[in-house]
């Protein structure tokens, strides 16, 4: 075992910057970015990588964490799948990753590709009157002219999700009777662009309510395009009915074979009550088990301690999972709790540039660094379970320090990041980003 692949925070490799490579959900074909400088690459979506670092273990002092143990490989991949992972070879005729760390490819799993200012020429938010409803005129009033240009717009703001390391996401559409399903198909064609080296589910997304405007008709018709899950927002205060939405929502998702993902702002008694008749529907009807997910869900972060750990159980039983934009003003999400009950959380970047937000980076990465600021994940153990909100929750070891990832049959779908472990790299976000707002990303 070489002592100089024991790597700790304290020496961390501080010009840190990411690098891309393999972000492709796409059978038959992996891309390379020009890092590499590679003349190896073959025509049949074969690929080859040598000196790639990955983590192969823990490192105990009596009985704690101390550090992560690294090595170097050489990898091969095909048709989209990691096909070998062995001992390095370093004089092979490969891509030359230099040493720098593998990690699974990000994925932004809460995010509006189809509107936005990004790309375009520069908003601020405007000040709001209103309401959720107030933001419902404006969008009746702006959208027919954001939609002119929204497949440029959404393929700009794919180009920044991707800079940061991010290869898939989860995006909301609008589906509403002033975008009716323009929105939905100019992002299609912006995702069909991008599809060698980005992947994506689509979630129809009822912005202006399912029946507060009559969004039903373009619902149904959604459904039976290419997306993966019926939407919804805040049933209570929009629609003035939790059970009639939340009933035309899972009708629809069985009747289609789709997931859920509804957004839920309510953080009152509304706000639990749609919670836990949505899990009781859930549990009605197994199908939708590890299928049905609530987005922001502020109403957990609401309640005392112990009616959390009575919610965190219910979800994890129905196994609804929670998408949190971590964070969000103030409001400070039970996440340890959930994940102490099996409930399976994400993260994504909501709005990015838009009418709602001024703000976003476009890296889920952050976000893990924020969630291990916010709860305390300083340990080297903590810090490396932490990852898993920015990978969509695969990490390279298991909480025992066995490696996991990558095996054969894996998706060729990962990052290369110039530091020295994942759990650097979260605790160390501040630099990555600080390199990459001044331009110095590697590419």
């Amino acid at each position: 075992m070489n002592p100089s692949h024991n790597i700790s925070r304290k020496t961390f490799i501080k010009n840190s910057a990411w690098a891309m490579a393999g972000l492709t959900l796409v059978p038959d074909i992996i891309s390379a970015t020009p890092f590499f400088d590679d003349p190896n690459q073959s025509a049949d979506g074969k690929k080859s990588f040598k000196n790639v670092r990955l983590e192969t273990g823990f490192i105990y002092e009596e009985g704690e964490v101390v550090s992560t143990q690294t090595d170097l490989f050489y990898l091969e991949t095909e048709n989209g799948k990691i096909t070998k992972v062995s001992a390095n070879l370093p004089n092979a005729k490969a891509m030359d990753a230099k040493g720098m760390l593998m990690l699974p490819a990000f994925k932004d799993m809460h995010i509006h590709l189809d509107k936005t200012f990004y790309g375009d020429h520069w908003q601020a938010v405007r000040k709001r009157t209103g309401g959720v409803k107030g933001m419902i005129a404006l969008e009746q009033k702006i959208l027919p002219e954001m939609l002119k240009n929204s497949t440029l717009k959404a393929e700009k703001m794919i180009e920044l999700l991707q800079s940061k390391g991010t290869s898939f996401a989860r995006s909301h559409v609008n589906i509403e009777p002033t975008s009716k399903l323009e929105s939905l198909k100019n992002l299609q064609k912006a995702l069909d662009h991008k599809k060698i080296t980005f992947g994506a589910e689509l979630v129809a997304f009822p912005q202006h309510g399912v029946f507060y405007t009559d969004s039903v008709p373009y619902l149904k018709e959604a459904a039976k395009m290419d997306i993966d899950f019926i939407g919804g927002v805040d049933p209570y205060t929009i629609d003035g009915a939790i059970e009639k939405t939340i009933d035309f929502t899972v009708q629809l998702a069985l009747d289609h074979h789709k997931g859920i993902d509804i957004h839920l702002h309510e953080s009152g008694e509304s706000g639990l009550k749609t919670v836990e008749y949505l899990i009781d529907k859930v549990n009605e009807n197994p199908a939708l088990k590890g299928k049905t997910y609530l987005s922001h869900c502020f109403v957990l972060g609401k309640l005392d301690k112990a009616k959390q750990e009575e919610m965190a159980e219910k979800l994890g039983g129905a196994q609804i999972g929670i998408v949190s934009t971590i964070p969000f003003g103030s409001l400070i999400m039970p996440i340890p709790t959930l994940y102490k009950h099996g409930v399976t959380v994400l993260t994504g970047n909501d709005s990015i540039v838009d009418h709602w937000n001024t703000f976003g980076s476009g890296s889920v990465l952050q976000k893990a660094n924020l969630m291990a600021q916010m709860y305390g994940y300083s340990t080297e153990f903590l810090l490396s379970r932490s990852l898993k909100l920015a990978t969509a929750n695969i990490l390279p070891l298991d909480d025992k320090g066995i490696q996991q990832w990558p095996k054969t049959g894996d998706q060729a779908d990962f990052v290369f990041l110039k530091a020295s472990c994942s759990a650097e790299a979260v605790s160390r976000i501040s630099e990555v980003e600080s390199l990459v707002h001044q331009g110095n990303i590697v590419f």
